[in-house]
């Protein structure tokens, strides 16, 4: 069963950069998408982005398109997503979750109740 844990949340001034971290244990990422989804209060849990395991093909929500990078090291079992420029409406709860093939929805839909693998998440603040 694979269980995740992230790290790397904190306060950060806009513009400021930030990298999460997702470390995978009791299993490897082999056969899985992995993803990054957040979530603020009153608000649905948005994916902001994935990648895939088998080919390292990534997908990106436009609001973070061009300043977050997913990347995955298999050797060390963990996803970083590398965040920059950010701002205040990048403030959430930061979740990594795993989607195991086959898929039941494209892992790109990033379908959050598809994902069966979920941490327990990491805040990041964007404040002055």
């Amino acid at each position: 069963q694979l269980q995740l844990v992230e790290s790397g949340g904190s306060l950060v001034q806009p513009g400021g950069s930030l990298r999460l971290s997702c470390a995978a244990s009791g299993a490897t990422f082999d056969y899985y998408a992995v993803g990054w989804f957040r979530q603020t209060p009153g608000k649905e849990r948005e994916g902001v982005a994935c990648i895939s395991e088998d080919d390292r093909s990534t997908y990106y929500a436009d609001s973070v398109k061009g300043r977050f990078t997913i990347s995955i090291d298999n050797a060390k079992k963990t996803v970083y997503l590398q965040m920059k420029r950010l701002n205040a409406d990048d403030t959430a709860v930061y979740y990594c979750a795993a989607d195991k093939w086959p898929f039941v929805t494209p892992w790109m839909d990033m379908v959050s109740q598809d994902f069966n693998s979920w941490g327990q998440g990491t805040r990041v603040t964007v404040s002055s």
